[in-house]
């Protein structure tokens, strides 16, 4: 059989060993943070513990971190609760270029009566954030901006956006599910009031995220009950994925820098092979030149006159794992909103393919996948030519 390659890490992560080490004790344990006993006290104190390393990696207080179950809430937390109350619509400014949990909780804004305006993104996939602030009202509730692109690894200028919306007292989110754990990522330097990332894209467990809160901000609830977490997100807190979550953050803070180089390194290298061997009018980049705006680890290619599909199943065939965007959209026909929103050209449109390594992932991996990739590539080509 063929050793299996996972450049799929955009999806989901393979979680780290050190991560369920972490965890196991909190799992083996019983005791309620808010429990005032023994058993109590140590799930507070891991729970406590949790916060403060999230919140010192990612530039934040711990009064500002709120545990979720994930990005999809984080972030549905934050649109909901910076909109404000129900039957009162207002005005939201996002892009077109945004993750479905991002899109869909906007697109039922909508339907209640919000006007939102999505700016166009340039062929690169990156937002134009003056363009969107000249777009801001009186009644503007918020603008949202994710901080990188799950399908292309743009890195969008959130900062220059935040700093815009603060001299009109407007709130901005920002989906950093892809950032956290790929770049370094700092709240309080972008100048956001909230901020959602999700442990499972950077090896720690999935069913938990965060959310980060601006200390000053309104943020509505939409849950209720026994007012844990500032009331926010009520209900009794998950300790040991907390853990795992500040643990996952720990080992690549510890290994940051080496991780980044090494990613771009066989990034690029991935590219330049199928390049080489395919010709470049036949591997055409989607995303940012600039590789200061790229996220290191993703790689988006248009394979011009390829089915999208076909690919997929032939890579799999072959042993290797990718994707042709936004896992959350799967068994869609539909093409890539991103790629749509960048204006790319049909035929690659529905021929693009993206690999996403991970903190595991090896240069012989890469040079075992590469002869594969294209010789897939050539098979289907041929059988296209032939028929």
């Amino acid at each position: 059989m063929l050793h299996p390659i996972y450049l799929d890490n955009n999806a989901t992560t393979a979680i780290d060993p050190e991560v369920l080490e972490a965890m196991r004790p909190y799992w083996l344990s019983a005791g309620n943070p808010e429990s005032r006993h023994a058993f109590g006290r140590v799930a507070r104190r891991g729970w406590e513990e949790a916060k403060e390393s999230v919140a010192r990696i990612l530039g934040a207080e711990p009064g500002e971190v709120i545990f979720t179950s994930g990005g999809t809430e984080a972030n549905n937390l934050a649109i909901f609760g910076l909109a404000g109350a129900e039957g009162d619509p207002g005005h939201v400014v996002s892009s077109p270029i945004e993750h479905p949990a991002i899109a869909e909780p906007i697109a039922r804004l909508e339907v209640a009566g919000f006007a939102v305006d999505r700016p166009a993104v340039d062929a690169e996939g990156l937002a134009d954030p003056v363009k969107m602030a000249a777009l801001f009202r009186a009644e503007t509730r918020l603008a949202t901006l994710m901080l990188a692109n799950n399908e292309t690894g743009a890195i969008e200028p959130v900062a220059r956006l935040a700093a815009l919306a603060k001299s009109r007292g407007i709130p901005v989110h920002t989906d950093a599910v892809q950032a956290v754990g790929r770049i370094p990522v700092n709240f309080h330097a972008l100048g956001v009031s909230t901020l959602a990332a999700s442990a499972h894209k950077f090896h720690g467990p999935v069913g938990v995220g965060l959310l980060l809160v601006r200390h000053g901000i309104k943020l509505g609830s939409r849950l209720f009950g026994g007012g844990q977490q500032q009331g926010r997100r009520p209900g009794t807190v998950a300790v040991p994925l907390a853990v795992g979550l500040a643990k996952a953050l720990e080992c690549w803070q510890a290994e940051s820098e080496a991780r980044q180089t090494r990613w771009r390194t066989l990034r690029d290298r991935l590219e330049s092979g199928l390049i080489a061997a395919l010709g470049a009018d036949h591997v055409i980049r989607n995303g940012p030149r600039d590789d200061a705006q790229r996220l290191p680890q993703t790689l988006n290619l248009g394979l011009p006159g390829l089915d999208g599909d076909a690919l997929l199943m032939q890579l799999d065939l072959a042993g290797i794992a990718a994707s042709l965007g936004s896992a959350c959209a799967s068994g869609s026909t539909r093409p890539s909103p991103t790629l749509v929103a960048m204006r790319v050209p049909d035929d690659r449109l529905r021929s693009s393919v993206r690999f996403s390594l991970g903190a595991a992932t090896t240069e012989a991996e890469i040079e075992t996948a590469l002869p594969r990739i294209i010789e897939v590539v050539r098979r289907i080509a041929q059988a296209d030519s032939e028929s």
